[in-house]
């Protein structure tokens, strides 16, 4: 039995300026907007990813900016937090995860597979990790 995870519901107060901030800023493709009046539903995919985001009006009792844990999966994440400053995003350094929490990665630090990770946050300050995988166990 596959059990996918097809679309998370990342709740927001202003759907135009989140769909501008998810497929403008971070380049996600929006695979429909429909506007029935009553409820609007946008779905947005990463570039690669299998699963999507919705954002909407009338989609969720979840607060905006409630929204923790969301991770995203690059192979480089030295070069996925350029990409994500260059579109103007505000990014955290890359930090490493290790038994003490999280921790600034140093420079000469080449080995972030499975621990180096950085952050964003989107207008309405919902979470996201960015993860270097390049390998998994």
């Amino acid at each position: 039995m596959n059990w996918t995870l097809e679309v998370v519901v990342v709740p927001v107060a202003d759907v135009d300026r989140a769909k501008a901030f998810y497929a403008g800023q971070l380049g996600f493709a929006v695979d429909h907007d429909t506007d029935t009046g009553t409820l609007r539903i946008v779905q947005l995919t990463p570039p690669g990813s299998g699963c999507s985001v919705v954002i909407g009006s009338g989609l969720t009792t979840m607060k905006p900016g409630s929204l923790e844990g969301l991770q995203l999966v690059v192979n480089d994440v030295r070069a996925a937090r350029e990409i994500l400053a260059g579109k103007g995003v505000e990014v955290s350094e890359v930090q490493v995860a290790g038994p003490n929490g999280f921790r600034p990665a140093r420079e000469d630090e080449t080995e972030l597979n499975n621990v180096g990770f950085v952050s964003f946050a989107d207008p309405d300050g919902n979470r996201w990790m960015v993860q270097q995988i390049t390998s998994r166990a």
